[in-house]
């Protein structure tokens, strides 16, 4: 029997609710702590890959998702300097034979409004929000527990409360957010298309949200001088003539885009060194409070969700807390670690300009669709272990 009879948990983003209903189907009742006057998430669109959609097609959440999100036939690699096809993966009903589970895209905060009500339907958790939580101690006095989960993201202010973990430091790259309605989209954005753009230094991903009939864009491009932290910032003159600069030399029909672009947000993407996760007590960090990456291999809210089940399947079994954390850290640890590596190899090779672009662009002509999805069966299969 566990030793483990309630949990409280700061931070109701993706990492912090998913966890709270993984507890709750383990009979670990949760008390959810959120900082925000009103629950809102922040960005636009999100890639729920197989990996993480099992997850959540097994707490029950499948049907809510799929009134919300599109499944994409495939995932398309093209040229940002000739829109020239490179290479696809299939996605839709093959993605779901494969590997088991739905490829799903949708709006951040639909995810987060499916989360938010499942957590309120709950009886064994509860949720808090409009509370500023400074610090650990200020957790617990006001909702004490057996284990304290850290889920306030890449510039948690509980990781203080462990020893050995490491701020978060900026990744030398922006991402700028924008959204272009179906009607005023060019003709190679596909709406059954999740799509990447390589250039030199730079790449542009865009993917349908079907709810709200747009096309999520995201252009990263390379930034050597760290912008300030925040997620909700619109560029100004200056930052916008670093985006138009950063894709010159590209297709004009991808670079009309940028110019017109409506509310763009610019986000300066951080990443959480190895830093430890957990104190060796009863406290643990999770999600981007943790392993904050860079979002070339789209695995950010990915390995948010697969903490979630692979903590709560630890906690249901804990006798001793600490060693539980423990273990639940050097398993997660070595799967955030591939995916790191992965991330850096795609930042590699989106980015690559001259003699290394020609060759990756040959490379991946070469490469038939199933070959393809084969490279992923890694990522896309995962299960979390018992």
């Amino acid at each position: 029997m566990s030793s483990v009879k309630s949990v409280t948990i700061v931070g109701a983003g993706i990492a912090g609710l998913t966890t709270a209903l993984a507890l709750a189907r383990k009979g670990i009742a949760s008390h959810v702590l959120e900082q925000a006057p009103a629950l809102a998430e922040v960005g636009a669109g999100l890639q729920l890959s197989p990996n993480a959609s099992r997850i959540l097609v097994d707490l029950g959440l499948l049907d809510a998702l799929r009134a919300r999100w599109t499944e994409p036939d495939h995932i398309l690699l093209s040229s940002g300097l000739s829109l020239a096809p490179l290479a696809s993966v299939p996605a839709g009903a093959a993605a779901e034979s494969r590997w088991g589970a739905p490829y799903g895209v949708l709006h951040r905060a639909s995810l987060q409004k499916v989360l938010i009500e499942a957590v309120r339907a709950e009886p064994l958790c509860t949720l808090t929000i409009d509370e500023h939580i400074a610090n650990a101690e200020a957790a617990l006095s006001l909702a004490p527990a057996d284990v304290l989960i850290a889920a306030d993201g890449v510039w948690s202010r509980l990781r203080s409360a462990v020893p050995g973990a490491l701020p978060a430091r900026y990744s030398g790259n922006v991402a700028w957010r924008f959204l272009v309605p179906y009607a005023a989209a060019p003709s190679f954005l596909d709406p059954r298309t999740v799509a990447a753009f390589l250039g030199p230094n730079a790449h542009l991903v865009a993917y349908p949200l079907a709810e709200t009939g747009v096309f999520n864009i995201v252009a990263i491009h390379a930034q050597p001088d760290a912008p300030a932290e925040g997620w909700l910032r619109k560029g100004d003159a200056r930052t916008r003539g670093r985006l138009l600069d950063a894709f010159k030399g590209w297709h004009p029909d991808i670079r009309s885009l940028l110019p017109d672009a409506q509310d763009p947000l610019v986000w300066p993407l951080f990443g959480c060194p190895d830093g430890a996760w957990t104190d060796g007590g009863k406290t643990v960090l999770i999600g981007d409070a943790a392993h904050a990456m860079t979002p070339f291999a789209a695995q950010g809210a990915a390995m948010a969700i697969e903490d979630a089940a692979l903590l709560a399947e630890r906690l249901a079994t804990a006798t001793d807390i600490g060693a539980a954390l423990g273990g639940f850290e050097k398993t997660r640890r070595a799967r955030v670690s591939r995916v790191r590596s992965r991330g850096a190899f795609n930042r590699f090779a989106y980015h690559a300009r001259g003699p290394v672009a020609l060759a990756r662009n040959l490379v991946l002509s070469l490469r038939k669709p199933e070959s393809l999805a084969a490279d992923f069966d890694w990522l896309y299969g995962y299960r979390t272990p018992e």
